[in-house]
């Protein structure tokens, strides 16, 4: 007497991604400017490295609602982003797998956070992070930031800019890779409102030195030590994971904050 048994669907594995076809088809664009701008030097390296199942989960549901692909071509409206025409927005440069950026937004509910970064994993985390702890006033923007900077924000938009351990470009002839530099400068005074703050940190001490001695130079920026030199960590900045573990190594950490000069 044989035994009736029902036979076990068979599961298909699922077709592989074609080559061209992205990641996150509703999320952030692998290059979004494209070719519409002009190519020049780069401050960094784009990385798409593995994303987890909870990243793409929240890039696939939250980009469009909190993200943002700096392409360059249109005007952007801080207050309508926000969902608040009052709300001051201080521009995050780099924040890594912003779990500093979600310590800022949580301190500080009543400053929106429009950080960008090219990290896809980071992009994913820091949304997932906005969601779980309620934090309506992050905005993830993907791309160049000096695009961002130079084609989609108004004069006077920004209420700070904050750039925390930037890539040191270690090596001299890569030191024309450095965010902070002269040109870079003059860009992000147009940007910022007198007044506004901008604040950079950095565990590579010749680089500091650079900060220092650029921004010291520049005609836009005065610095809030009157000793002229660098500052204590505020506590609005976290101490990082990251930093920590520098610190640990015995790593200096600088921070510099310089004010925007008001128009004479």
């Amino acid at each position: 007497m044989s035994e009736n048994l029902t036979p076990t669907p068979v599961t298909s594995p699922a077709p592989p991604r074609a080559r061209r076809e992205p990641m996150f088809p509703d999320g952030p664009a692998p290059d979004p400017a494209g070719s519409h701008h002009e190519r020049r030097i780069r401050s960094f390296q784009p990385r798409r490295s593995r994303v987890t199942t909870g990243q793409g989960d929240a890039l696939r549901r939250l980009w469009p609602q909190w993200g943002l692909d700096i392409d360059g071509l249109s005007r952007l409206d801080l207050g309508e982003l926000f969902g608040d025409p009052d709300l001051p927005v201080v521009l995050e440069i780099g924040f890594g797998m912003g779990e500093a950026t979600a310590q800022m937004a949580a301190a500080d509910p009543g400053t929106g956070i429009l950080a960008c970064d090219v990290h896809t994993p980071g992009q994913g985390n820091l949304l997932g992070l906005a969601e779980r702890n309620g934090l309506n006033n992050v905005r993830v923007a993907n791309g160049d930031a000096i695009i961002l900077l130079r084609e989609m924000l108004a004069p006077d938009a920004l209420a700070g800019i904050r750039v925390y351990f930037p890539d040191p470009w270690p090596k001299k002839r890569h030191h024309k890779r450095r965010l902070i530099q002269p040109e870079f400068l003059a860009l992000a005074a147009t940007r910022m409102a007198p007044g506004a703050l901008l604040h950079c940190a950095t565990d590579w001490e010749p680089y500091a030195e650079q900060m220092l001695e650029v921004l010291t130079a520049s005609p836009d920026f005065e610095n809030t030590q009157p000793d002229g030199g660098f500052a204590p960590r505020p506590d609005f900045r976290p101490l990082t994971r990251f930093e920590g573990q520098g610190l640990d190594k015995g790593h200096v950490v600088h921070d510099l904050l310089f004010r925007r000069r008001a128009a004479e």
